[in-house]
């Protein structure tokens, strides 16, 4: 599935320049790249899955036109301008006039529509139910958008966590604000916190698998509640989302063996669900002001 998505990028804008990718960061709910176009032009490519393009270092001059079933659409690229590809779309041609813009490009499969089959009144194809937008301003989806970045820049202990949250409040915002008929969220009472029991039953999970990949799907399969909802409640009773708490009681397990010194860093990390020690030590140092090298010895 990766593969796939991350062909899509090459395909569509191949006189763009990739600086970043998720492709090797375990994502599996949303993949995203960032990068670099400049003045070209050329046919547009379909792509498999939902784009949300968004700049993220854009100009106040020049313009970006794409042509889409001959009508001509010119936005000036400033930032945090959105474009939204539907699901099969395609743009008969687009054409940049502009000097570098560097652009998050965010593909969304319908997987994650589905998720919110319970919450919301979603469209049997919901991906396509989605209209094709220019210059949109947005500024939740731009937060989002931001916050992925972040996270495929700088790895933290639960980004998988995040961004499996992150794909799926995208495409309820999706859905409720940029649909050809808006759907409704399902009537329901506003949201509670998880009652004492389920709440019980999923922190003694999380600390039972600190060790392990934690998914937001798992957590509320616990709680016997959809994910949508589960994590709105979690954080209601928690006070933070699920990955923070999570990344919080990963950094609390790191401290607590770096402490016991019987492990190397390494072995550290990848108990922790780093891919790497220095993705570990970045984090590590972001949480706590320290290196965890530097931890350990203040500790001793």
């Amino acid at each position: 599935m990766l593969d796939e998505l991350h062909s899509q990028g090459y395909r569509k804008y191949p006189a763009s320049r990739l600086l970043r990718s998720s492709g090797d960061l375990g994502w599996s709910t949303l993949f995203a790249e960032l990068r670099s176009h400049s003045s070209c032009e050329g046919p547009g490519a379909e792509g498999e899955d939902l784009e949300i393009a968004v700049i993220v270092s854009g100009s106040d001059e020049g313009a970006v036109t794409c042509k889409i079933g001959g009508e001509r659409r010119c936005v000036r690229p400033t930032d945090g301008t959105i474009w939204l590809n539907p699901m099969a779309a395609k743009a008969d041609a687009i054409h940049i006039a502009s000097e570098e813009l560097q652009v998050a490009h965010l593909y969304l499969p319908s997987s994650a529509f589905a998720r919110l089959a319970t919450d919301f009144s979603v469209p049997r194809v919901p991906g396509q139910a989605i209209r094709y937008s220019s210059g949109v301003q947005d500024g939740i989806i731009s937060q989002i958008a931001l916050s992925i970045l972040r996270e495929m820049a700088d790895p933290t202990m639960s980004g998988r966590m995040l961004v499996e949250t992150a794909s799926l409040f995208l495409a309820a915002r999706l859905l409720h604000d940029h649909s050809e008929s808006p759907v409704r969220r399902l009537e329901r009472q506003p949201t509670l916190g998880l009652d004492n029991v389920r709440l019980r039953r999923v922190l003694a999970y999380i600390e039972e698998h600190l060790t392990e990949e934690i998914t937001v799907s798992d957590l509320a399969s616990i709680a016997c509640l959809s994910v949508f909802h589960f994590t709105r409640a979690f954080a209601a009773s928690v006070g933070t989302p699920p990955h923070s708490y999570v990344s919080g009681r990963r950094l609390e397990r790191a401290k607590k063996l770096l402490t016991i010194g019987q492990m190397s860093l390494s072995e550290i990390a990848f108990d922790c669900q780093y891919s790497s020690q220095s993705s570990f030590t970045r984090a590590f140092r972001r949480a706590t002001g320290l290196t965890p090298a530097k931890f350990k010895q203040a500790v001793r």
